[in-house]
């Protein structure tokens, strides 16, 4: 490994010579207690910047072994120093001019989510600590400034590897709140099955947002309060008791007037999958890991899905235990919906009924008496609900404005009033009870068929991208694009995988893994014999033994990746139009 002083005469030696000279200082330098690789870079001043890591070892980064050893403790710990490292390149961030990117100082921007990222990872054995950054090699026109790229490598780098990679320079109190606030989401997720409950939500959450726009919490908005008779109790580890309204398992209608909070609470129950950081109001509401978002989806493809749960006798005969379409309508598409949440193995359904379609939902009973079920071809979900949840195990929570026919099956109601929850069942089903129940279906669907193996669209033309073994080495990814476009869609070869209604996906990092993930599988699993299914737990295995990187070609790691969960892979895939079923 070449030393600091070598990159410094390397850089002072093709000052003023053209941009692509700098591709000469690629390779590992020793600095101060810590390793700066230059990991790629950018052919040009204009294109896409330089991809640096720094890399701290273990013993030097100094962070006891009790702050990374267990991954919800190491994962809410690298999001903290990754925020740090970020408010302090803000500091330097374009102070090094040039042209085009020049002067570029930066690292993911965090959300209110905490997510595991490549931008900060931390060895869970040796605790060494390792930072990715994008720098903006500066250059006048096309010729390099070596001598302003110095100032960001051997000034503005240092100064903020020196203020947060090292223990002892970080705030000691600070860091214990991130790690006993992980501890205590990890006890509340953990206890949520053993106490028959699929959500939790704090009183004095705040779960009103900012603004459409913003994700941070509404300055003076009403604090969460659990109705009495749906209070339950925790004993966290460090935050001592607390109290919250516990959603049980089962099925549980959210009701009430307009803009009463009825959305904002459900918006808040699906992202309850992830953690939130101190200071987010939703720190502390907390939904089953594998809880899945299910709405309407109109004009998307599915792929040879067994919507016959859902989808029967259509007049065209077309047959719906492996159901294709290029174009879904409302329900099927739903429909699909519903069987591939199932598939993934999600246990909690949670249901908008303003993105829902209306004749999916409910068939009410007058048009159950008019069209009758024989000429009906839909099965709604209303006839299903009780049977996932008391045969499959799947509850689901459902906003309810204007279909009161729901009550009737409810376990649980809970109305909005100006984002104060109370609880209605009694009075709900006594009202339910002068009212026809809907005719239900005497006979139980049979269970989904899920053996659903796809084969390589060929995106290279057939020669594949290399080996199946799960290394990093030896492939050659040129071949495949991948663009990610913000958290609504991600393209392979100009193939594009729209992801707006997949609306649990938190960050637009999460869509880049995504693409990563369906390019390596593509490559090297879609052989026509291993299930979607048996794909996805492929996939989720070896990144949980050897990491992002067991995915991602090339010699390096890149930042701007973050870990979806295995719900979204599936929901990924299942929207390649070109995966071959």
């Amino acid at each position: 490994m070449k030393t600091a002083a070598d990159l410094q005469r390397l850089l002072r030696t093709i000052d003023r010579k053209s941009y692509p000279a700098y591709k000469d200082t690629k390779g590992s330098y020793g600095f101060d207690r810590y390793m700066l690789s230059i990991d790629h870079v950018q052919g040009d001043p204009f294109a896409s910047p330089s991809r640096v890591s720094i890399h701290v070892d273990g013993k030097t980064a100094g962070f006891p072994k009790e702050c990374y050893e267990r991954k919800e403790r190491r994962i809410a710990l690298q999001d903290h120093l990754l925020r740090l490292f970020r408010q302090e390149a803000e500091r330097y961030n374009f102070k090094a001019k040039g042209s085009g990117k020049s002067g570029l100082l930066s690292v993911s921007r965090c959300g209110q989510e905490v997510l595991e990222r490549t931008a900060c990872t931390i060895e869970p054995e040796t605790g060494k600590v390792i930072v990715r950054v994008e720098i903006g090699f500066p250059a006048n026109g096309r010729t390099i400034c070596s001598s302003e790229l110095e100032k960001i490598l051997f000034d503005f780098l240092p100064r903020c590897v020196q203020s947060v990679l090292f223990y002892r320079a970080l705030d000691e109190k600070e860091i214990e709140e991130v790690l006993f606030l992980a501890d205590d989401r990890k006890y509340i997720r953990d206890s949520l099955k053993p106490m028959g409950l699929a959500a939790f939500v704090a009183n004095g959450s705040v779960l009103p947002r900012e603004s459409g726009v913003s994700d941070k919490p509404m300055k003076g908005s009403v604090p969460f309060v659990s109705p009495a008779s749906m209070e339950v109790a925790m004993e966290l580890p460090h935050k001592g008791r607390i109290k919250g309204m516990g959603i049980r398992e089962g099925i549980t209608l959210i009701v009430g007037g307009g803009y009463h909070g009825k959305s904002t609470l459900l918006k808040a129950l699906e992202l309850g999958v992830y953690d939130h950081i101190a200071g987010d109001g939703r720190e502390y509401v907390i939904t089953v890991a594998d809880g899945m978002k299910i709405r309407a989806e109109d004009g998307r493809c599915v792929k040879k899905d067994d919507i016959s749960m859902f989808v029967n006798n259509l007049p065209n005969g077309k047959k719906t235990r492996s159901f294709y379409t290029e174009d879904a309508s409302g329900s099927t598409s739903q429909a699909a919906n519903v069987i591939e949440a199932m598939e993934s193995g999600s246990t909690f359904l949670l249901i908008d009924e303003d993105t829902c379609a209306t004749n999916f939902m409910v068939r009410d009973e007058l048009m159950q008496r008019v069209v009758h079920r024989d000429k009906e071809p839909i099965t709604p979900f209303i006839e299903r609900a009780r049977y996932l949840y008391e045969k499959k195990g799947i509850s689901c929570i459902m906003v309810a404005g204007s279909s009161g026919a729901y009550f009737h099956i409810a376990d649980q109601i809970v109305q909005m009033d100006n984002y104060v929850p109370c609880e209605i069942t009694a009075e709900a089903k006594a009202e339910a009870a002068k009212y026809p129940v809907l005719l239900m279906p005497e006979q139980e669907p049979e269970d989904p068929d899920y053996r659903r193996s796809p084969t390589a669209g060929r995106q290279d033309g057939g020669r594949g991208r290399g080996r199946s073994d799960g290394g990093r080495g030896g492939r050659d990814d040129s071949r495949v694009k991948i663009k990610g476009m913000g958290k609504e869609a991600v393209s392979l070869n100009k193939e594009t995988i729209n992801l707006h209604y997949v609306e649990q996906i938190a960050d637009s990092e999460q869509v880049m893994t995504l693409g990563h993930l369906l390019a390596y599988a593509e490559s090297n699993m879609f052989n026509g014999k291993a299930t979607v299914q048996e794909i996805v737990d492929r996939l989720m295995a070896m990144i949980e033994d050897k990491g992002l990187g067991a995915i991602v070609p090339g010699s390096y790691l890149p930042s701007g990746l973050a870990l979806p969960r295995r719900q979204e892979i599936f929901a990924c895939f299942n929207r390649y139009r070109k995966l071959g079923l």
